[in-house]
């Protein structure tokens, strides 16, 4: 079979294969997107231990693209919801709680992970991908509180932009590794300065005209082909330029949300498409396993979930300290209920392996473990903390 042929059919058994899944892990209570992971990791057991016939080995040329534009419509999206009305809904507790929330998540993970001898680099990498939440999971387990109570609202608002905290902590992160891994310091620091900057210049510069356009090709109906134009010219632009696409994306939303009346259109369209990018980055990213790596990396992948857990248990109390929030506002282990990890955490490893291969396998292979595991672990918990128990 040609290799062209054998893509088409690999993705459109990887959608058929999504759809009998949602039957599955509905029985099961297996998170979807781990089962997707894991469908991933399979294919990369076959692939490593029994081969593939000829030309299976350009799919690994699918990765970049998909996982880029399947990253730039989640973090177009998040930009999406950090309009001044919905920043300013938030409110004060809400704020403080998750920027405290990511900061303390991020120091205790760096902290510890190179204070047990890893690379500063894989630390400072895996700190930046420690602060990102899966809102899907946390979303859930509030819809099953069915009133949303002022803690269920507390938490709801702190997912909301949780992971715009961790694509800006991402990028920092990116940057400060290539100052690190750099002889030439002011050749890295230029090059940092540019990957941050020259992303939120490049993200205005498509989200002004975007918010003029939508809407306008067809009055008051912005078009799916707009919607994907944005997407593209971001995965696109913010690649040849060299800046950061996951910040370029959410400059790009946030400059949508202000400034077009037809916003909202605009993103429901991007989310009508987002599934199937979604089901073929995480599949690929389970993909991207080595498995002659997992024994080696296993230390780290512990070590990293117990380090994370003790930073979004301690940066919860923190932030809810310094916030003023009293119990019935925030539930005393707050932070181990937004301990849920998946998309954006492992599109980050994938971009970081991307960047430095030298250590990427490692994080990648940790965020894939540490994903099926939070995936699997964190809504439980989550679920015991929002969720008011029987006669409470």
């Amino acid at each position: 079979m040609e290799s062209s042929a054998l893509i088409i059919t690999f993705l459109g058994l990887l959608l058929i294969i999504s759809i009998s899944l949602d039957g599955i892990c509905q029985r099961t209570g297996l998170p979807r997107i781990s089962g997707l992971v894991l469908i991933g990791v399979a294919f990369a057991a076959v692939q490593q231990y029994f081969g593939l016939p000829p030309g299976a080995d350009t799919l690994g040329a699918l990765t970049d693209p998909l996982v880029t534009i399947a990253l730039v419509m989640v973090a177009f999206l998040l930009g999406g919801d950090l309009g001044f009305r919905q920043l300013s809904a938030l409110g004060r507790p809400i704020m403080i709680i998750s920027a405290v929330l990511a900061i303390v998540t991020a120091a205790v993970v760096m902290a510890g992970l190179a204070g047990l001898g890893f690379p500063i680099t894989v630390a400072i990498l895996l700190a930046a991908i420690a602060t990102a939440t899966d809102p899907a999971a946390v979303q859930q387990v509030a819809r099953q509180a069915g009133e949303k109570s002022p803690r269920i609202r507390l938490v709801l608002g702190i997912v909301a932009i949780d992971d715009a905290w961790g694509i800006l902590a991402f990028g920092l992160a990116l940057a400060t590794v290539g100052l690190l891994t750099n002889g030439d310091g002011l050749s890295a620091l230029t090059t940092a300065a540019w990957e941050l900057g020259g992303a939120v210049i490049l993200g205005a510069a498509i989200g002004f005209p975007a918010a003029w356009l939508t809407g306008r090709l067809q009055p008051g109906e912005p078009t799916q082909a707009e919607a994907i134009a944005i997407v593209l010219l971001i995965a696109g632009l913010s690649e040849w330029l060299g800046v950061t696409p996951l910040l370029t994306a959410i400059v790009a939303g946030m400059v949508v949300a202000n400034r077009s009346p037809h916003h909202n259109r605009t993103f429901r369209e991007i989310e009508n498409i987002e599934w199937p990018f979604l089901v073929f980055f995480f599949v690929l990213a389970g993909a991207s396993i080595r498995f002659d790596n997992v024994l080696s990396v296993l230390p780290l992948a512990v070590v990293y979930i117990v380090l994370r857990t003790a930073g979004r248990w301690l940066g919860g109390w923190v932030g809810k300290s310094l916030a003023s929030a009293d119990d019935r506002m925030a539930p005393r282990d707050l932070g181990i209920a937004l301990t849920p990890q998946a998309g954006v955490a492992m599109g980050m490893a994938l971009l970081a392996a991307e960047k430095l291969p030298a250590v990427g396998q490692d994080i990648v292979a940790a965020a894939v473990l540490s994903t099926v595991f939070f995936e699997l672990v964190g809504p439980v918990v989550a679920r015991k903390v929002l969720l008011p128990r029987p006669g409470s």
